[in-house]
């Protein structure tokens, strides 16, 4: 019985990684891709502008 409890904690973290990973696989693209997109965009401009405006101070 201690090879039970010793493969739970792993079969548990495959499962829980499967998840996590079927979730952010069926979560890309749809309907609010653009949206997403183009916050990420500006995230990124909004950094490399504060990334320049250090750079000449």
């Amino acid at each position: 019985m201690e090879y039970i409890a010793a493969l739970t904690p792993s079969a548990v973290m495959a499962v829980a990684f499967t998840a996590l990973i079927v979730t952010i696989v069926k979560s890309q693209g749809g309907p609010n891709k653009s949206k997403e997109d183009a916050a990420v965009d500006a995230a990124f401009a909004a950094r490399e502008a504060a990334r320049s405006e250090a750079n000449r101070a």
